[in-house]
């Protein structure tokens, strides 16, 4: 496939590219964020069945590794959107910037981070200092920081199930797990631990347990074992209600009306970036973000909404809409 090379600067020849590079690919190629990806494939779905253009390819790569793909460069062989779980660190941006990528970044609702367990077991009502206590590498006991000692829920309170500590969680490339490790680890985190800079550490005994970066596969396994709990986005426990429940975190269930109202304690934004360079060479793009960021998709009322997407407000969603449309680049 012959491939072609478009830099920010160079933006009046990007037509000029596109006939050789339409030629090459004629399908939008999606990449990023698991907790992203079902919303990107309504999307994807939605924009297919009009016939004007193919179906979007979306993977989920983890918001990391969509990144790191999404930066690499401009032009056929590299994806056209990235999703992400967080925003865009400013170490990425640069790598993007140096490879001549300019990304137009969309925030396309807000989303809470749950802690799940089976119906089949209690739902537990956990603070963000259990939840450290359970999962970080480093505790603080009798006034030392020590190896986390503690082997059940119970060991931390004994309000809690005397269960084996055991948590199904995203591994450090996703998005999930870097606002996780923000919303929880990092408020909860005692002095003594910041002080040591070990905030951030989780524990690799086999009480938290990486399961890539398919949510999917956390659900089944949580199904599978009662006393096991998971870590991922609220759409995927909204969309699996009839066999999961969300802890609650404070006092706080997870539900579309808390995380809506700032209630909910571990809520983030969510996020897609459009490689600007690609716009006009790669077909159906500039569509592709209309439909996105349409009322009938990400609206209140929209088919998003179905998915678990909570909406941005009104005035949010218009400015977004606004921006994207109109292709406006990060630092332009």
């Amino acid at each position: 496939m012959k491939k072609f090379l478009l830099t920010a600067s160079a933006a009046t020849i990007a037509l000029a590219g596109a006939v050789g590079t339409a030629a090459a690919r004629d399908q939008i190629r999606v990449v990023g964020s698991s907790t992203v990806f079902p919303f990107t494939t309504a999307v994807a779905e939605r924009f297919g069945q009009s016939g004007a253009f193919q179906t979007p390819v979306v993977e989920s790569t983890g918001t990391g590794g969509g990144m790191k793909l999404f930066c690499a460069g401009v032009g056929e062989g590299h994806p056209d959107f990235t999703n992400a779980s967080r925003p865009i660190k400013d170490s990425e941006l640069e790598t993007c910037k140096a490879n001549g990528v300019t990304p137009v970044e969309i925030k396309v609702g807000f989303d809470g981070i749950v802690i799940s367990n089976s119906k089949a077991a209690d739902q537990i009502d956990l603070t963000k200092e259990q939840i450290f206590a359970a999962l970080a590498k480093n505790v603080v006991v009798d006034d030392k920081v020590v190896a986390n000692p503690y082997t059940n829920w119970s060991d931390i309170d004994e309000s809690l199930p005397n269960t084996k500590i055991e948590v199904l969680g995203p591994p450090p490339t996703s998005g999930t797990r870097d606002a996780f490790v923000e919303l929880v680890m990092e408020e909860a985190c005692p002095e003594a631990i910041e002080a040591a800079d070990g905030c951030t550490e989780i524990r690799e005994d086999g009480a938290y347990v990486e399961a890539g970066e398919n949510d999917n596969l956390i659900v089944q396994k949580l199904e599978a074992n009662a006393d096991a709990f998971g870590v991922f986005g609220f759409s995927f426990l909204d969309q699996n209600a009839d066999k999961l429940q969300g802890s609650t975190i404070g006092g706080v269930a997870p539900t579309f009306d808390a995380i809506a109202a700032g209630d909910y304690g571990v809520s983030r934004s969510l996020f897609v970036y459009a490689k600007k360079e690609h716009v006009g060479a790669i077909p159906g793009m500039e569509e592709f973000i209309k439909e996105y960021t349409s009322d009938a998709a990400w609206g209140p009322d929209g088919y998003l909404a179905d998915k678990g997407l909570i909406p941005l407000p009104d005035d949010a969603r218009a400015k977004q809409a606004e921006d994207a449309q109109a292709l406006k680049g990060m630092g332009s």
